[in-house]
């Protein structure tokens, strides 16, 4: 009787996408690490293996129940990712499984396995690292489009950037000054500051210390700036208007201060200033599409040639979302904190 063939065993293929991963979800306001279901790419999307997340400030109001995701994203933290493409949904083209790649994402981030609309993704810069990668998006997106959409900040203008040493405020500094910006900070501590300036300031204001309002005018020769972008919001916005220049523009992206304001409408009248402002997560994905090829064509080959480069902290392991939390909650850190996913 002829011998049976021994069955051969099935090898898994080489990067297949398994049927769960770990992820960093939130439960009682805090970061948990579990096991949750790969999410599958839709029409126009595509499944990132993640290397690594940025961690911003947006998540820690979403931990604290404060942010909620927009309808149909996951209730998963996590802004901006760099990894692998591992899937392509239907009808997306231009990219390939395998390529390198770095994404603003709407939530999720927090996880081995992210899906993504493929127009937020842009390659990894040249030469730049996936942690490193991994902190590049949600600040230039944001930067990108307030300074020079919302702020319309112009060659030889002046910029007060409050919180300079913070993820948003490292990144600002060098995009401001490479297209020819003059650059003007605050931060909390003269060791802050000091980061600020050898990264492009112009001058660096310890607010615990001095009077920024003063502070501004007296560096100005009293002119005031063309844009101040704001991240405080509360009893900050009215001091920023006097630091303003006429035809100065203010752009609120944050509002840690507190979101109601008063102000003085002469003022706004009779130096014919403009108020403005955004928010990322929510807006259309069209929209931040158009935010990714104009940072594909304006910054990331500064980002490749070393002009331009993301700031890092520190970096924590995916089981210590939380201690990362807990150190930007802190306020001590230059720059961005970077989760190390895979």
């Amino acid at each position: 009787m002829p011998k049976k063939p021994t069955p051969r065993k099935r090898t898994p293929k080489k990067n297949a996408v398994p049927a769960e991963m770990k992820a960093a979800a939130i439960h009682d306001h805090a970061l948990v690490t579990e096991m949750r279901p790969v999410p599958k790419p839709a029409a126009g999307e595509v499944l990132v293996r993640v290397a690594a997340a940025g961690v911003n400030r947006p998540d820690l109001l979403q931990r604290k129940g404060l942010y909620p995701p927009p309808a149909g994203i996951s209730d998963i933290p996590g802004l901006e990712i760099a990894g692998e493409v591992a899937a392509l949904g239907k009808g997306v083209t231009g990219l390939k499984k395998g390529a390198k790649v770095c994404a603003l994402v709407a939530g999720g981030g927090y996880a081995e396995y992210c899906v993504v609309p493929a127009v937020q993704c842009l390659p990894v810069p040249a030469g730049v690292d996936m942690q490193t990668a991994a902190g590049l998006c949600e600040t230039h997106f944001t930067v990108w489009t307030n300074l020079f959409d919302r702020g319309q900040l112009k060659k030889g203008e002046s910029v007060l950037i409050h919180g300079g040493a913070s993820g948003i405020g490292t990144t600002a500094i060098q995009v401001a000054k490479s297209f020819g910006a003059k650059v003007y900070v605050t931060a909390s501590t003269d060791d802050k500051g000091r980061a600020c300036v050898k990264l492009g300031a112009a001058a660096a204001i310890n607010y615990r210390q001095k009077d920024f309002v003063a502070e501004v005018m007296t560096l100005t020769d009293n002119r005031g700036v063309d844009v101040v972008l704001d991240m405080v919001g509360g009893d900050y916005v009215g001091r920023n208007l006097k630091t303003l220049a006429p035809y100065g523009r203010h752009v609120s992206i944050a509002m840690q201060k507190g979101r109601t304001v008063e102000v003085d409408l002469f003022q706004i009248m009779s130096k014919r200033l403009v108020m403005t402002g955004s928010t990322l997560r929510p807006q259309p994905v069209a929209v931040k599409g158009e935010i990714a090829k104009a940072l594909k064509k304006n910054i990331w080959p500064l980002v490749a040639r070393k002009k331009i480069r993301c700031v890092i902290d520190s970096v924590y392991s995916l089981d210590e979302a939380q201690k990362a939390h807990e150190h930007l909650e802190a306020g001590n850190h230059v720059g961005k904190v970077i989760l190390k996913i895979l």
